[in-house]
């Protein structure tokens, strides 16, 4: 009886390896969906733990929406599909915060204290505290946080980089494809410079956080030349970015 369950028990274990290993292709193949619908998950949880406040200001670009909690910063979002009506070469006037709760999070005082200096006076964001951040991109160690970590850190302003350059400063030469894809993920922008990344061509390429138009007035904004191709190295031509702007300063903790 011992000796039929032992068979019984060893038959099973085989027979589970084998139904993992029919399934392995399934779940390979379902990695990426799986991974979209985890982030989701995600962002319902802390959404739950979080206490979320929102405040919206008025800007060149029209209202911008901030939200985030006591513990970080969770987003910026163009509310309109404004038509930027302001030479950027002209000093726009501050923007005007419009409202939001009461109470409001220290970490959205300071992402709109830093918006108004960047509007209005560009220098001055070098001596403020950026605010934490608390979207679920930076509480994982990911290739996208990599970048968009490395992107705040040595891409200042004025200064561009193509996504194969922001693809070799993250580690990863051949990752520029999912540089993009991280661009298109960065749930701050403005805050971390995506607008600052283009084509190698010089093509500005596309900006998920308010549309070509957006783009091209922050670059404007920045005095940053567009239509100029990247060396092959970390850019010598123009406002391209230079070796020497490389950081090694620590990640900001999110």
């Amino acid at each position: 009886m011992r000796h039929a369950g032992l068979v019984h028990s060893e038959g099973t274990r085989v027979a589970c390896v084998f139904f993992i290993f029919l399934l392995f292709p399934f779940l390979l193949l379902h990695s990426h969906s799986l991974g979209s619908e985890q982030m989701q998950h995600e962002l319902g949880r802390m959404a739950e733990i979080c206490k979320m406040k929102y405040t919206v200001l008025d800007s060149p670009l029209g209202k911008i929406e901030l939200s985030g909690c006591e513990r970080g910063l969770h987003g910026i979002r163009f509310l309109s599909g404004k038509t930027p009506n302001t030479d950027p070469t002209e000093a726009p006037a501050c923007p005007e915060v419009l409202g939001g709760p009461e109470g409001v999070p220290e970490p959205l005082v300071q992402c709109t204290a830093w918006l108004e200096a960047y509007f209005h006076e560009p220098a001055a964001t070098e001596g403020l505290p950026l605010p934490a951040l608390h979207h679920p991109v930076f509480q994982q160690d990911s290739f996208t946080r990599q970048v968009l970590w490395k992107l705040l850190k040595v891409v200042k302003f004025g200064e561009m980089v193509s996504y194969q350059q922001l693809a070799a400063l993250a580690g990863n030469p051949k990752a520029a494809r999912a540089v993009g894809g991280a661009m298109r993920s960065n749930p701050v922008p403005i805050l971390i410079p995506c607008h600052r990344v283009i084509r190698s061509d010089g093509a500005i390429g596309n900006y998920s956080g308010g549309g070509q138009t957006v783009k091209e007035w922050l670059l404007a904004h920045e005095g940053i030349p567009t239509g100029q191709p990247a060396s092959k190295g970390l850019g010598l031509i123009g406002s391209w970015l230079k070796p020497s702007f490389e950081s090694s300063s620590p990640k900001p903790s999110g």
